[in-house]
């Protein structure tokens, strides 16, 4: 998956949104003023968004200099500094907001992912995320994702097929859904929802890659498993409410949970760029 392939276009928007047609606060300060800064974390986190806030202040100014002192995907505590930056005075100002926007927003994904897969780390299923993202970060959201210790499911909708309920009913069948699947795209993954081991039958016959096992108990979740006798990857997803309930789903031996809650359910960090 390629994370960096609109990179520029979502900063520049981000960008643009804040600054508009100038930022008028920043024009109060001496032009040729020159600043040094850092910025810390106020909570323990796992830093993710790097590349978001590189290209910040890149644009705001290529000569605005960032020493980074985390590695991508380090968990930090309260008070830590994550860089140290230094430059024009006014462009640090204006950089500021979208930068560290950035860095809580995917920070947040990638440390409710590590503390999740934390939780599963003694067992073989692997924590994936979803498409129930933020309008424009998808792929910054899925990036957090894996520096956080999960996995990528899909892209989006052109990269694998998921025949779910309303594809069921809309096609006719199972069957058919998965039938037209095959003839249409024979070298994409498919996978198939269902929601009851009469329907886990049914899209068996149907030979596909993966299964969703949507909002299964976790008795059904282990009939399924052992059903399926790893033939094809299982997937459970829905209804994961506490963290013992996720402990006790991966420890069903399924493939894989996903989870919306790791991009859609984040509380941003809390960071501070602090002048020295």
């Amino acid at each position: 998956m390629n994370y960096y392939k609109n990179i520029d276009a979502t900063v520049e928007a981000a960008i643009a949104e804040d600054v508009g047609t100038g930022d008028l606060t920043a024009y109060l300060i001496n032009k040729d003023s020159i600043s040094s800064a850092q910025v810390i974390t106020r909570e323990e986190a796992v830093i993710c968004g790097r590349p978001w806030v590189d290209k910040v202040f890149e644009l705001i100014d290529i000569d605005i200099r960032i020493d980074w002192l985390i590695d991508e995907g380090q968990v930090v505590n309260a008070g830590d500094i994550i860089f140290e930056i230094e430059g024009c005075t006014q462009k640090l100002l204006t950089a500021e907001r979208t930068a560290l926007n950035f860095l809580q927003t995917l920070s947040a994904t990638a440390t409710k992912t590590n503390k999740f897969c934390n939780l599963i780390a003694h067992t073989n299923a692997k924590l994936l995320d979803t498409r129930k993202t933020i309008p424009g970060l998808r792929l910054a959201q899925k990036y957090a994702v894996k520096k956080g210790g999960g996995y990528n499911h899909r892209a989006g909708l052109y990269d694998a097929f998921l025949i779910k309920e309303n594809h069921i009913t809309a096609s006719g069948s199972i069957a058919e859904a998965a039938r037209l699947a095959r003839k249409t795209s024979p070298n994409s993954r498919l996978e198939i929802e269902v929601e009851d081991l009469d329907q886990l039958s049914l899209a068996m016959k149907c030979n596909p890659d993966w299964v969703m096992l949507d909002n299964f108990s976790i008795e059904d979740i282990r009939i399924a498993v052992k059903h399926t006798n790893k033939a094809i990857k299982l997937e459970a997803s829905g209804g994961i409410e506490t963290n013992e309930h996720l402990i006790r789903i991966a420890e069903t031996e399924v493939d894989y949970i996903s989870m919306g809650a790791l991009t859609k359910h984040c509380q941003a960090v809390d960071f501070s760029m602090l002048f020295n």
